[in-house]
């Protein structure tokens, strides 16, 4: 009983990462501005939680170019999926434990 967060991931503890890696899992690929919008975040902020995020591997990163304007879009990996999804059964975990 005392392990109740033990499965908790520390890296989806940021409600921006939480929220991206949520609006990841439900789309292919997600652009920046996208996800800025989605998110009403600044353009640093999300920066930073996304490098946080690819640098564990748990997303991945294209960067081409539509029409003559860059793009970055980003998608989970399978790594990231199975991360996210292990935090989740997690939390459903927490939320089911009675006294």
């Amino acid at each position: 009983m005392k392990d109740l967060i033990a499965n908790l991931n520390k890296h989806f503890e940021s409600r921006v990462r939480l929220g991206a890696m949520s609006i990841l899992m439900v789309n292919d690929w997600v652009d920046f501005s996208s996800l800025k919008d989605l998110l009403n975040v600044t353009d640093g902020n999300l920066a930073s939680h996304i490098k946080s995020l690819e640098t564990e591997g748990y997303i991945e990163v294209k960067k081409q170019f539509v029409g003559n304007k860059p793009n970055t879009s980003y998608r989970a990996t399978l790594e990231g999926r199975k991360a996210f999804e292990l935090h989740l059964k997690a939390l459903e975990n927490l939320l089911s434990i009675k006294k």
